[in-house]
């Protein structure tokens, strides 16, 4: 089999959220090389997937949560795995963790850099109305959890919605 292969194979599929007043896909889009720290997870599930299960090459779908228009505004790529979130050590960020120990890191982030900022958002309304989608962890009752697996199949069928080909 060919290393190609085997990477693809190895791959994952996320769904990351943020609140696009606080880190949207634009504020990535501008960031230098399109690429930026995912940084300020302060949930131990989110945490233990970013810490043990998001890998370099994993993909992305990038979720604006908590405004107005709620839904996949584009993908992105992980560029470089789980490290120390070093904003939990700096008292003048709002991540600051006092208990938090550079030595024994508590909280995780990764590196991300975008790949495609969809045309057109795929709403929330989208995805409950398609059969592929409908059952994502997102759309589920309750579910805040910022860091989220995704199924190959769900991750085709929002670039399909999106009109984005892969």
């Amino acid at each position: 089999m060919k290393a190609s292969s085997v990477a693809e194979q190895n791959m994952r599929y996320w769904l990351f959220k943020s609140e696009p007043s606080t880190f949207s896909i634009d504020h990535l889009a501008k960031a230098a090389r399109q690429t930026a720290p995912w940084d300020g997870v302060r949930n131990y599930q989110a945490r233990n997937f970013l810490r043990d299960d998001v890998n370099v090459g994993d993909q992305v779908l990038f979720y604006h949560s908590r405004e107005e228009p709620l839904g996949i505004f584009g993908s992105m790529r992980i560029v470089k795995s789980g490290y120390a979130d070093f904003t939990a050590f700096d008292s003048r960020s709002k991540y600051y963790d006092a208990s938090s120990d550079p030595d024994q890191p508590r909280w995780f982030m990764v590196d991300v850099t975008l790949v495609t900022k969809f045309p057109n958002p795929v709403t929330r309304d989208m995805l409950k109305d398609d059969e592929a989608t409908s059952g994502m962890l997102v759309m589920k009752r309750g579910m805040r959890l910022s860091i989220q697996p995704v199924t190959h199949d769900e991750w085709k069928a929002v670039h399909r919605l999106a009109g984005i080909s892969e």
